[in-house]
């Protein structure tokens, strides 16, 4: 083995839509309800397959119309929605950077929101040789056809990288595609991993 994958958001950062919105509705019955019901993981996956914002949000708030005003804040301020590194992932990669290990990334992201994220935190995202967006090539884990981009795309041959997803169906889905799978539970317990497959 002799290359990582990694994925982006709850790999090395955490988002969750919960950081912008619990700043903008106060009672928390009612910021539960906006997010199980409104805008839903289900809702923002569409951004990840590819559609535009602007189409989303558009239909959205025709469903939910007193609900538009916070509805449209979501692409303007997704930034907000990640709180920030998860803790000693920038160190690791950091230190899987230095060992001189290829670093790529597949990650579930809109082609909208990646490129102002992607430069706010171009010092870690430098590191990487190739990232594959799923909004940019409008496939999104665990389509077996983003897998096989990557191997491709990457120059990977099967069993030579290290893919670490937070999502057991991402795993399974980059294993038969050829990687080996490292579901992630935090910085330590991957990094042990990395030590086992001699990456570190």
């Amino acid at each position: 083995m002799s290359a990582v994958v990694l994925d982006v958001g709850n790999v090395l950062y955490d988002w969750d839509p919960r950081y912008l919105y619990e700043g903008l509705i106060d009672e928390p019955d009612a910021l539960d309800d906006f997010l199980a019901r409104v805008v839903t993981t289900e809702w923002h996956f569409q951004h990840d397959a590819g559609r535009p914002f602007a189409e989303t949000s558009a239909e959205l708030a025709a469903a939910h119309p007193q609900h538009r005003e916070l509805i449209d804040l979501f692409g303007p301020r997704f930034g907000d929605t990640i709180s920030g590194p998860l803790p000693g992932m920038i160190e690791l990669v950091e230190e899987i950077d230095r060992a001189r290990v290829p670093l790529f990334a597949i990650t579930n992201f809109s082609a909208e929101f990646w490129p102002p994220f992607r430069a706010r935190e171009a010092a870690l995202f430098d590191r990487f040789r190739d990232i594959i967006v799923s909004g940019e090539e409008r496939i999104a884990k665990p389509d077996p056809a983003i897998f096989d981009l990557a191997m491709a795309r990457f120059g990977l041959k099967p069993g030579q990288a290290l893919f670490v997803d937070d999502r057991a169906d991402n795993v399974a889905a980059g294993e038969a595609a050829g990687m080996i799978g490292h579901h992630f539970r935090d910085a330590a317990t991957l990094r042990d991993a990395l030590r086992g497959f001699g990456l570190l």
